[in-house]
């Protein structure tokens, strides 16, 4: 059976391999992105929220099988708060009534393993409350104060926040009370350009896989990795998992957290 798909982030990383994946088995897929795919629009903004599920709306023929909100930043800048937090709840949102014509719908975003690091408290909050001005002004006084302690507690704080509302909003009878498992996968270090330094050095590698105890890729895994992840927890053969944070991380989250079921 075929199914349409929306994924954002698709020029690049996850969102990219998710997309080649699922179009590789047959799908439609609606990429959407800054550049490079089908529906290019800004998430950080509202206009290009609402021209997403407009667009959306329109070349699926007001049906849609599965969203996977992939598109992120790492970068210690506002706009990763607008993207990572409010850009990836509108877009699930904003396209549900889509899915709720499927007759198996499902959705799913990007955390990360970072969710167990270090949030800023004040940020962390107000990404919670869903204020999204005051969450922008202190993204904003945290760039500009920038501390080597503090470089990436923008992006900790937005992963943590959206794991945290996936948990709360799963269970609900807008998701599962509506038949949508609403899912999400937390990758640990995933091969990219912006790990490729790190990864160029047998000390970088070294330090990455003494994190990361699972042989399986070695220090960084592949995008398809957690695309592969996210490929089933979207099709119509999950019939029992919602509500649920997978880390695809070589086993770090395990190792950092011994504790923690």
């Amino acid at each position: 059976m075929t199914r349409t798909y929306v994924v954002t982030g698709a020029a690049s990383g996850i969102g990219h391999a998710l997309a080649a994946r699922l179009r590789g088995e047959g799908h439609t897929v609606l990429g959407v992105d800054l550049r490079d795919t089908d529906i290019l629009v800004d998430l950080t903004t509202a206009q290009g929220r609402a021209d997403l599920v407009v667009q959306a709306g329109e070349r699926s023929g007001g049906r849609i099988d599965a969203v996977v909100a992939v598109a992120g930043l790492a970068a210690p800048v506002p706009a990763t708060v607008g993207v990572n937090y409010f850009g990836a709840i509108a877009t699930l949102e904003g396209l549900r009534p889509l899915l709720a014509e499927s007759p198996a719908p499902r959705a799913a975003l990007v955390s990360s393993l970072a969710a167990i690091d270090r949030v800023d408290p004040d940020l962390h909050a107000a990404l919670l409350a869903g204020d999204e001005v005051r969450a922008l002004a202190l993204a904003a006084a945290i760039t500009e104060a920038w501390t080597a302690e503090s470089e990436n507690s923008i992006y900790n704080s937005t992963k943590n926040a959206i794991a945290l509302w996936l948990r709360a909003q799963a269970p609900t009878p807008a998701w599962a009370g509506a038949g949508i498992p609403l899912n999400a996968v937390a990758p640990g270090v995933i091969e990219t350009p912006m790990t490729a330094e790190v990864l160029a050095s047998e000390e970088g590698r070294a330090m990455l896989a003494a994190g990361a105890p699972a042989p399986l890729n070695g220090p960084a895994a592949p995008p398809t990795a957690p695309a592969d992840l996210l490929a089933w927890l979207v099709g119509a053969e999950n019939t029992y998992v919602t509500g649920q944070i997978i880390f695809a991380d070589g086993g770090a989250e395990a190792l950092r957290r011994p504790g923690v079921v």
